[in-house]
C-alpha cells in the first residue's frame, strides 16, 4: 500500500475515532464502545477512499468548535462544542468538495471545448 493511502487511513482513524468518542460521551457509557468502533471503522473506510479534504474539514470543525465552546461556556462544555463543530465541519467539507469538483469539471470541459474547436 502506498504511503499516501496509509497516511489517509491513519488520519481517518484519528479524526473519526475522536468524533466517535465525542458521540459516545453524549450517548452515555453503555454505547461508548459502539460509537468508538463505528467511528474507527468509518475512519478506515473514508481514509482508504481518499477523503483527506473531508477529514481535514472535520478536524478543523472539531478543534474550532471545542475552542469556541471553551471560550463561551467553559471547560465543561468543550466536548459538546467539539462534537457540534465536527458535524458542521463534515457538512461544510462535503459542500466545499462538491463545489471544487464542479469547478474542476467546468474547467476541464472548457479546456476540451477550446482544443476541439481549434
Amino acid at each position: 500500500m502506498e504511503s499516501r493511502k496509509v497516511v489517509d487511513i491513519v488520519l481517518g482513524i484519528v479524526v473519526m475515532g475522536t468524533v466517535g468518542t465525542l458521540i459516545g460521551t453524549t450517548m452515555g457509557g453503555g454505547l461508548m464502545p459502539v460509537a468508538i468502533f463505528v467511528g474507527l471503522a468509518l475512519g478506515v473506510v473514508i481514509g482508504f477512499l481518499g477523503g483527506r479534504r473531508f477529514l481535514v474539514s472535520i478536524l478543523v470543525g472539531t478543534v474550532s468548535g471545542g475552542l469556541l465552546a471553551w471560550l463561551m461556556a467553559g471547560a465543561d462544555r468543550i466536548w459538546v462544542g467539539a462534537g457540534a463543530g465536527a458535524a458542521m465541519g463534515g457538512f461544510l467539507g462535503v459542500q466545499i468538495s462538491m463545489l471544487l469538483d464542479v469547478r474542476a469539471a467546468k474547467k476541464a470541459a472548457a479546456e476540451q471545448a477550446g482544443t476541439s474547436s481549434s
